[in-house]
């Protein structure tokens, strides 16, 4: 399953590069981008488990990034 979220208060290109490194490097998830420009990441997970994978996803970005939110 791939789903586009938007994110808010991504403020540079670097940030979105750590973000979408710390989303890749989650378990569950299968491939990811950010588009600064767009202000938008995209998230590929298994169907069955993609929840969980999510909530895994919005502890990474906190963590990376923890001025930026992910709106689901």
């Amino acid at each position: 399953m791939k789903k586009v979220f938007k994110i808010k208060d991504l403020d540079c290109p670097n940030c979105a590069a750590k973000l979408e490194r710390a989303v890749l490097k989650t378990e569950g998830v299968t491939s990811a981008s950010v588009n600064f420009m767009m202000q938008k990441l995209t998230v590929e997970a298994a169907d069955g488990e993609f929840d969980d994978v999510m909530s895994r996803v919005i502890k990474a970005a906190k963590r990376s990034n923890p001025d930026c939110k992910i709106v689901l």
